[in-house]
């Protein structure tokens, strides 16, 4: 068994190897065409180097996107290749029977799914993180629109509603206005800089001004004060700001986590980044679904030329899971669905039919 274990290991690990090259390089020449006019623009010069570099740096999130379509279309080329050539029927005359031979892919997508995870919490966020930032510095900036990133906090008897417009190349923060209101809900005081930067527990505003509006007396009154540097109190950590600014399906598990748990904390709705939490949790798995779902092509009987149709299938099965993955976001979000039933609803549908098909092409056929 091991010989058989170590044959459908290394045909398999190939095919999936082709197959996410070949959609890499397909989604590299799409990214290098749109960032094409972006060349030669910005406050210093966009080159063509630098695009390149930006584009190799989006190539780690393209693999998690597209890592349980490449497993699941190689994985289906491989059974069906081998049913074809009745190399499986011999595989299956020496033993290899279809919980032995369920129990191998399952532990090859055990290390697609390790694969998939590492990629999309550690690798693809740094890789993104360092791609906006290098792209920052020849644009200007990472902003979210015109009026950049909103945020809260709660501290004491006072509540901060935070406004970033965006982040500098070294990380900086720019444009940043903080409205601190009671808790009756009027504005007290406003504070706008510039520029601000992180520090242990606090925020350095340069340039500030503080506007106080005080209401106690008979007449209302405006205070207005300049500070060269000013620190301000609080527990926004810059993954937070980052999240807000970035896309959350680029940022990692744990920063997604403390995100969510700073808006609940705060009286924020947390839907939207819920939903892509559970996503992060369940979206590796697909990897073991996608296997399953590729066994029973291995007990297919092929004509001349019908593997080509098989794997064309395989191709449009797994358009229809990453489209079906996304719509289950969308609609999770606009409904109010549970959100890790909302991330887990299209893992399930295709675990049914692949289990299904498995029990139909396999243990009754």
């Amino acid at each position: 068994m091991r010989t058989i274990r170590r044959l459908i290991y290394r045909e398999v690990l190939a095919s999936v190897l082709f197959v996410a090259a070949g959609f890499l390089a397909l989604f590299f020449f799409f990214d290098f065409v749109d960032e094409l006019p972006n060349v030669g623009k910005g406050v210093t010069p966009y080159r063509l180097t630098q695009a390149l570099l930006y584009i190799t740096l989006m190539v780690p999130s393209h693999l998690y996107e597209l890592m349980p379509i490449a497993v699941l279309i190689g994985t289906i080329f491989v059974m069906s290749r081998l049913a074809q050539s009745s190399e499986y029927t011999i595989l299956r005359t020496s033993g290899l029977g279809p919980g032995r031979a369920l129990r191998t892919l399952m532990a090859l997508g055990a290390a697609f799914t390790l694969i998939t995870f590492a990629t999309g919490d550690y690798l693809a966020p740094a890789a993104d993180r360092a791609g906006q930032l290098l792209r920052a510095r020849y644009q200007g900036r990472i902003s979210i629109g015109q009026t950049g990133a909103w945020l809260k906090e709660r501290q004491a008897q006072s509540t901060y509603n935070v406004n970033v417009g965006a982040l500098s190349a070294d990380g900086a923060m720019q444009g940043v206005r903080i409205f601190e209101a009671d808790e009756r809900g009027y504005l007290v005081t406003m504070l706008q800089a510039p520029t601000a930067a992180f520090a242990e527990g606090a925020w350095v505003l340069k340039d500030a001004e503080r506007t106080r509006f005080d209401t106690s007396g008979a007449r209302a009154r405006v205070e207005r004060s300049m500070f060269p540097r000013l620190e301000w109190r609080t527990d926004i950590s810059p993954e937070m700001v980052s999240v807000a600014l970035l896309k959350p399906d680029r940022m990692s598990t744990l920063d997604l986590f403390q995100y969510i748990q700073h808006l609940e904390a705060n009286g924020q709705t947390s839907q939207r980044y819920e939903i892509e939490f559970w996503r992060k949790v369940f979206y590796p798995l697909s990897c073991l679904v996608m296997v399953v779902l590729a066994l029973p092509f291995a007990y297919l009987h092929f004509r001349s030329g019908g593997i080509t149709t098989y794997v064309f299938g395989g191709v449009l099965i797994g358009i229809s899971f990453f489209l079906l993955n996304n719509v289950f976001g969308y609609a999770g979000n606009l409904r109010n669905w549970s959100p890790w039933l909302t991330a887990a609803a299209p893992g399930l549908i295709y675990t049914v039919l692949s289990l299904a098909a498995f029990s139909w092409l396999v243990l009754r056929r």
